[in-house]
């Protein structure tokens, strides 16, 4: 994330000759997450690997209907406060 978030700012300040930006876009599901426990990390049981599956098409979905018209165009996200 730092070399994509430093080379879109490379990009902006007109540094790189024909250079494009990298619109980076992002899911999350941390809400969802820390409500497994720590052992759910090994928890390899078919039933639990579809309910995760689901979970993640469900996040998914979400994310579409609020940000399909972004894609192509702008970022979902900012690197920089995201990530540093």
């Amino acid at each position: 994330m730092r070399t994509i978030a430093f080379l879109n700012r490379l990009v902006d300040e007109g540094r790189i000759d024909d250079g494009k930006r990298l619109l980076v876009h992002l899911i999350e599901a941390e809400d969802l997450i820390r409500g497994f426990s720590w052992s759910s990390r090994l928890n390899s049981d078919w039933d639990f690997l579809l309910h995760l599956h689901q979970l993640g098409r469900a996040r998914a979905d979400q994310w579409l209907n609020a940000n399909f018209d972004r894609i192509g165009i702008e970022p979902t996200v900012d690197l920089q406060e995201k990530y540093f």
